[in-house]
């Protein structure tokens, strides 16, 4: 899937998404951050995985409902394959007309270990969705059934999502705030960056909690940052 080390999956899980994307921009990656996809649940687990990516088209005559719901590349089949910590991403181009995924399907992920699910589409299933208490970001939700609408076109390819380029393997980190890929080839380095900034900004948080002014705080002066160095100490 990708080379990036458990230790930067597990900083990257403890790193709010608006501190990795800031980073990100730092970096100069600014079309990062998906559009559509939110957290079907507020507050559920952050999750920070590699991207295994399908792509869903728009169903025809001629795609019988039998291949879409057991071919070669029908969901039930291809997520057996997916290995255990991949976050799932669906390129449903944005159509809310029938659910992506069910809380049946989702539930043998979860059992599988796969970490969560990222789509621009929609889920169905609500209640059942949210009994599993696994990690989902949709677009929405709907009552038609994925075959009604869609049809899984390839897997592991270059997709769309959110109106962000996501290859297979690049990082997937997504909390209440949404969420964004992080290209693999810098994915080690942004892990440490945004740890630390974010650790920076909650010690910031609780200086302006106590009364303190912004300036030269926010961004910090040299003698902000010493005293946050020696604190840290």
């Amino acid at each position: 899937m990708t080379n990036i080390s458990t230790e930067a999956l597990l900083t990257l899980e403890k790193t709010a998404v608006a501190t990795v994307s800031t980073v990100l921009r730092q970096k100069g990656f600014a079309r990062v951050s998906l559009r559509g996809p939110r957290a079907l649940v507020e507050g559920q687990k952050r999750i920070a995985g590699p991207a295994y990516t399908m792509r869903f088209v728009p169903a025809r005559e001629d795609i019988t409902t039998t291949m879409a719901v057991a071919g070669p590349t029908s969901p039930r089949t291809v997520m057996e394959k997916i290995p255990a910590g991949a976050v799932v991403v669906v390129d449903a181009m944005g159509l809310r007309s029938a659910g992506v995924f069910g809380d049946i399907i989702c539930a043998r992920m979860q059992t599988r270990g796969i970490a969560g699910l990222v789509t621009d589409g929609a889920i169905r299933d609500l209640v059942g969705m949210k009994k599993l208490n696994w990690p989902i970001w949709a677009d929405g939700t709907t009552a038609p059934p994925s075959p009604s609408e869609f049809f899984c076109a390839d897997t592991q390819v270059a997709v769309a999502c959110g109106g962000v380029t996501i290859f297979p393997g690049d990082i997937v980190v997504a909390d209440d705030d949404g969420a964004v890929v992080v290209p693999a080839a810098i994915a080690e380095a942004v892990a440490v960056e945004a740890f630390e900034k974010d650790r920076f900004e909650e010690w910031v948080y609780d200086q302006v909690k106590a009364g303190a002014l912004l300036d030269g705080l926010y961004p910090p002066n040299d003698a902000t940052k010493e005293r946050y160095a020696k604190e840290r100490r």
